[in-house]
Order: C-alpha cells, then sequence, then structure tokens
C-alpha cells in the first residue's frame, strides 16, 4: 500500500490516541513505516471485543457473589487465562484447578496453595479470598 493509504480512522468510534506502524511504499517506490490510527472496522472490532471481555469478566463476579463460583473463577477471567494457562503458571493439573472452582473446595485450600493462586494473580491471599466490588 502506499504510503498515503494507509488508513486514518477519523470516526466518533475511535477514542483511542494509539497509532500502529505499518510498511509503505513511498513516493519513490522505497519501502517505509508510516502512522496509523486505525480504520472504523478494526476499531468496532476491537470495542466489541473488549465489551465481551468485560462482560465475562462481570458474569465471574456474579457467580463468586451468588456462591455458584470461587474467587479463582473471577481472577483467571480478569487475567484473561484459561484453565491450562492457569493450571501450568500455579504448578497443578487441570481437573486440580478446576475443582478449587468450587466454593466449598477452595475454602478447603491450604495457606501454600492459595499463596500460590496470590502469587500468579498478584494479589495477598486476602485480596484472593474477596472480589472487588464493581468500578
Amino acid at each position: 500500500m502506499k504510503k498515503e493509504e494507509v488508513p486514518q480512522d477519523k470516526s466518533s468510534l475511535n477514542t483511542m490516541n494509539a497509532k500502529e506502524l505499518y510498511y509503505a511504499v513511498d513516493e519513490d517506490g522505497n519501502y517505509t513505516t508510516a502512522k496509523s490510527s486505525g480504520w472504523e472496522a478494526k476499531t468496532i472490532a476491537l470495542k466489541n471485543a473488549i465489551q465481551e471481555i468485560n462482560e465475562r469478566i462481570e458474569a465471574a463476579r456474579q457467580q463468586v457473589i451468588t456462591g455458584k463460583a470461587s474467587p479463582i473463577v473471577y481472577y483467571m477471567e480478569f487475567h484473561k487465562m484459561e484453565i491450562g494457562i492457569l493450571s501450568s503458571y500455579v504448578g497443578m493439573c487441570r481437573w486440580r484447578v478446576k475443582r478449587h472452582f468450587s466454593p466449598r473446595n477452595f475454602k478447603k485450600l491450604s495457606i501454600k496453595v492459595l499463596q500460590r493462586y496470590a502469587d500468579v494473580f498478584e494479589v495477598s491471599i486476602e485480596e484472593l479470598k474477596e472480589i472487588p466490588n464493581e468500578d
């Protein structure tokens, strides 16, 4: 693409001031870099993805509040992890981590196991046991 064709999103949807670096061809036919503020389609897709992530975090928070899940579920969603990633970070089998999603099993966890989760989520054990209030 030519340097002057690098997309620039001027829509009201683009509220981010971030610029991306693209390779483009200048007037002399040489490759160069050009900054882009993106384009509307990309901005819409990004906003939708962020909205979906926030909805998943809120759903996990509600599960913890209603006693259907342990705080581990909330922190896993908040840190955009899946069970495989979390299990490798805490050094436990997936099935064991999944058992800790139950509030009943979570309450029985030792300080040592809680500390492993707290270290991964970069919170204290006290913070791990509680979830933050809605922002």
